[in-house]
C-alpha cells in the first residue's frame, strides 16, 4: 500500500511530462468528433449523399469505438500502455489521412471506422498509463491535466470546425489531426517511460470479447437511433437495445462463472464507491453531452446565430470549466470526491435553470453568466468522479477500471444527446403551426430534463467516499521502488 503522506507530495516531473504528452495526442480525437458534426451537412451536399447515409460517418465512428473499448484492458496488459498508445495514434492518423482522400460516402465511412478504432483504444489506455505511472498518487491533479482535451474539444471544436468549413473545405477538418498526431507520436516514443511487462503474457478472453464488444456497440447504436426515429418502439431502436442488453447479461453470467481472467472484471462493481462512480459517469455524460447538443441549437434555431457565433456564445461555459479544474483536482486528492461532486451538481443545476425558462429575447448577459456557473460545475464534476473511481484498486485492476469508466462515459454521452433531442422533437411535433415561441418552449422542456438528471445524480454521489482513505494498491516490489 502506498504511503499516506503521498497525498501531500508534489507531482513527479516524469508524471507531469507523461500527462502532457498524452494530452497532446488526445486532442486529435476530441477535436475531430466535434468538428465533424459541424461538417455533416456540407459533406452530404458535396458527395450528393442522403442525410441517412451521411449520418453513418458519425455512427460508424461511434460503433468502432464501442467494439474497441472493451478490449483495451487486454491490449494494455499484453503490449503495454506505451506501445498501445502509439499504435492507437498511428491508427487514428491513418484514418484521418485516408478521410482527406475519400472519394465517396462509403469510403469516408470506412476511414472513419479506422479512426474510431484508434480513438476507442486511446482514451482507456491514456487513463491506465497515468494511474499506473503515478502509483495512484495525486490522481485529482493528474485528472485535471488529462481533462484539458475533454474541456477544449467541446469549446473550441465547433468554433474551429465552423471556421474551417466556411473558409476552406470539409476535408480540411481532417488535416487538423495530421500535425497533432505527427507531433504526439515522436513525443510519446521519447517521453513516455517504457512498460515493465509481466513475463506471463495475458491471453485474450475471446468469449468475453465476443459478448461484451457487440453488446456495447449495439447499446450505443440503439441509443443514437432514438434521436433519429424519435421513439423507443421503432425496430431500429428496440432491436439493437434488446440484443445489446441480452449480450450484456450473458457476459455478466459468463464473467461470474469464468475460471480465467475475463476481458472486463465485473467484480469491481462489488465496491460501492466504484459502482457509484460509474453510475455518476453515465449521468455526467447525459448532463454534459445532452446540453452540449441543445445549447448551440438554441442559439441557432431560436436566436438566429450562425454556427460560428453559437460556438462563441458557449465560451463562458468553457471559461467556467477551466476556472475550477485545478481546484477540483487538488480538493479531490485531499478531501475525497463526494463534496466536490455535490457542489458541482448544485452549480450545474443553477447554471442550467435560466435555460429552462429561456425565451426568444432572454438577455444574453444573463445566459452567459448562467453558462459560466454551469461550466464551473462541469469543470469539477468529471475530475472528481474519475478520481473517485480508482480509489482502493489493485494495480492489475486498473486496466479493467479504465475500460469500465470509458464504457459508461460513452453510454451516458450517447444517451444524453439522444434523450434531450427526442424530448425537444416531441414538443415540436405536438404543434402543427410552429413559431419561435413554441420552438423556444421545446428547448425549455429539454433543459428541464437536464436539470432532472442533475438532481438524480445527487443520489449516487452520496455513496462516494467522503474522505480519501486509500489509493490504488501496488505490489510490494513496486512500493519499494
Amino acid at each position: 500500500m502506498l504511503n499516506e503522506k503521498s497525498k501531500n507530495e508534489k507531482l513527479d516531473p516524469i508524471v507531469i511530462r507523461t500527462a502532457f504528452i498524452l494530452v497532446i495526442g488526445a486532442l486529435a480525437p476530441l477535436f475531430d468528433s466535434t468538428m465533424v458534426n459541424v461538417a455533416i451537412h456540407t459533406i452530404a451536399a458535396d458527395m450528393k449523399a442522403s442525410i441517412s447515409s451521411v449520418q453513418w460517418i458519425t455512427t460508424g465512428y461511434v460503433l468502432a469505438m464501442g467494439l474497441t473499448v472493451p478490449i483495451s484492458g487486454w491490449v494494455t496488459k499484453r503490449f503495454g500502455c506505451k506501445r498501445s498508445y502509439i499504435f492507437s495514434l498511428v491508427l487514428f492518423l491513418i484514418g484521418s489521412m485516408c478521410s482527406i482522400l475519400s472519394w465517396n460516402i462509403e469510403s469516408i465511412i470506412v476511414f472513419r471506422i479506422i479512426q474510431g478504432t484508434g480513438a476507442g483504444l486511446l482514451m482507456p489506455v491514456l487513463q491506465t498509463e497515468l494511474v499506473q505511472i503515478s502509483g495512484g498518487r495525486n490522481l485529482g491533479q493528474i485528472m485535471s491535466i488529462v481533462s484539458i482535451p475533454a474541456l477544449l474539444g467541446p469549446i473550441l471544436g465547433p468554433v474551429l470546425g465552423g471556421i474551417i468549413v466556411n473558409s476552406f473545405s470539409w476535408r480540411a477538418i481532417f488535416w487538423v489531426n495530421v500535425p497533432i498526431c505527427i507531433v504526439a507520436i515522436p513525443l510519446a516514443i521519447w517521453g513516455i517511460p517504457d512498460d515493465k511487462l509481466s513475463e506471463k503474457k495475458s491471453s485474450l478472453d475471446v468469449i468475453g470479447m465476443l459478448l461484451l464488444s457487440p453488446a456495447f456497440a449495439l447499446l450505443i447504436y440503439g441509443i443514437t437511433q432514438i434521436a433519429t426515429h424519435g421513439k423507443l418502439n421503432d425496430s431500429a431502436v428496440y432491436l439493437p437495445l434488446t440484443i445489446g442488453i441480452i449480450l450484456m447479461a450473458a457476459y455478466v453470467i459468463y464473467a461470474l462463472n469464468a475460471k480465467r481472467e475475463t476481458v472486463l472484471n465485473i467484480r469491481l462493481f462489488k465496491s460501492v464507491n466504484f459502482s457509484a462512480s460509474n453510475i455518476l459517469l453515465i449521468l455526467c455524460g447525459i448532463i454534459t453531452n445532452g446540453a452540449m447538443l441543445m445549447l448551440p441549437l438554441y442559439y441557432q434555431e431560436v436566436r438566429g446565430a450562425s454556427a460560428l457565433y453559437a460556438g462563441l456564445w458557449l465560451l463562458p461555459q468553457g471559461i467556467g470549466m477551466l476556472l475550477t479544474r485545478n481546484w477540483a483536482g487538488k480538493s479531490a486528492d485531499h478531501n475525497g470526491s463526494r463534496n466536490i461532486v455535490l457542489m458541482s451538481l448544485t452549480a450545474i443545476a443553477i447554471g442550467t435553470l435560466p435555460f429552462a425558462f429561456v425565451g426568444t429575447d432572454t438577455n444574453y448577459i444573463l445566459l452567459s453568466s448562467a453558462l459560466l456557473i454551469r461550466g464551473a460545475g462541469l469543470g469539477g464534476l468529471l475530475i472528481a468522479i474519475m478520481t473517485s473511481a480508482y480509489i482502493g484498486l489493485q494495480k492489475e485492476q486498473i486496466p479493467h477500471a479504465s475500460t469500465a469508466t470509458r464504457i459508461f462515459q460513452t453510454i451516458g454521452g450517447a444517451f444524453g444527446s439522444a434523450i434531450l433531442a427526442t424530448v425537444a422533437q416531441h414538443q415540436m411535433a405536438s404543434h402543427t403551426n410552429l413559431n419561435l415561441h413554441l420552438i423556444s418552449n421545446a428547448f425549455d422542456v429539454s433543459f428541464l430534463w437536464a436539470i432532472g438528471f442533475t438532481l438524480i445524480a445527487v443520489i449516487p454521489a452520496l455513496f462516494l467516499t467522503k474522505h480519501k482513505k486509500s489509493k490504488p494498491k501496488m505490489s510490494e516490489q513496486e512500493t519499494n521502488l
